[in-house]
């Protein structure tokens, strides 16, 4: 019999919160320097989490097209934000991209899965569309930092191979394509793995929370299938669509790179 979702009491989340101590303590053993942005995350996330669950109460309560539309967009551009800085290379450049990319690989499978699958009432629900929304950015984020990371990365270790292209009679495209198919490679790989062993090695955190709060562990299932599905299109949808923007907006002849990163 499924019990129902058990309430965490504030006392017993500061109680776990002393389990902080060990990475603290790695890093202190190891010298890794990670000390202040161990605790800028923490805190961030803390006030983050507080605001966003407080935010999200009014959100449902409303539950206006328009402002959940809104939220949808900050959504999309904090997660671009996020990539870009996280890759450590110019906003200017590769802010637009990853936006175009999230924005193109999120919004087909949501309407997918709110008009075709789920069919909640409203379809533009936020109790859906909110946490659907943030479950496919959130697991597209790394991907795409990965990506960012390998094509620029390797750019810059490989530089002279594509200006040896271009010298060759290939176009800026095509001189790029060796090193787009690498980074798309290493971006795919984790979630690939992740799927590769779900159910048996690891129990996702959509599934695992369903099933704490007393949902039937084959509808969990289905939720989660379903949620992996998406989650893996969208990002080889938005890794696909990154790059290659990336690559139009910062690749030019005759082997210039518009990025100072890469230079």
């Amino acid at each position: 019999m499924m019990q129902p979702t058990i309430a965490i009491s504030d006392s017993m989340l500061l109680l776990f919160a002393l389990s902080l101590m060990i990475p603290v303590a790695i890093n202190w053993l190891y010298q890794l320097e990670l000390g202040r942005d161990m605790a800028w995350a923490l805190i961030r996330m803390t006030v983050q989490l507080a605001l966003v669950g407080l935010y999200l109460q009014q959100l449902f309560t409303l539950n206006y097209w328009w402002l959940n539309s809104l939220w949808l967009l900050v959504m999309l551009i904090v997660g671009a934000s996020a990539i870009v800085d996280k890759a450590k290379l110019p906003k200017r450049q590769l802010l637009l991209p990853a936006i175009c990319g999230l924005t193109l690989g999120l919004l087909p499978m949501l309407i997918l899965m709110l008009w075709l699958v789920l069919q909640p009432e409203p379809r533009y629900g936020a109790q859906y569309m909110i946490p659907l929304a943030g479950m496919l950015l959130g697991n597209s984020l790394s991907g795409n930092i990965v990506a960012l990371q390998r094509l620029f990365g390797a750019l810059k270790d490989q530089q002279q191979d594509y200006q040896n292209a271009l010298v060759l009679g290939a176009s800026p495209a095509q001189a790029a394509q060796p090193f787009i198919r690498s980074a798309m490679q290493q971006a795919f790989a984790p979630i690939l793995a992740s799927m590769a062993t779900t159910g048996l090695v690891t129990l996702p955190g959509m599934m695992t929370g369903q099933i704490l709060g007393g949902t039937d562990p084959l509808i969990a299932v289905r939720y989660q299938w379903l949620i992996f599905i998406a989650i893996f299109v969208m990002l080889s949808v938005s890794v696909m669509l990154t790059l290659i923007l990336a690559s139009r907006s910062t690749f030019h002849r005759p082997g210039r790179i518009l990025i100072s990163e890469i230079n």
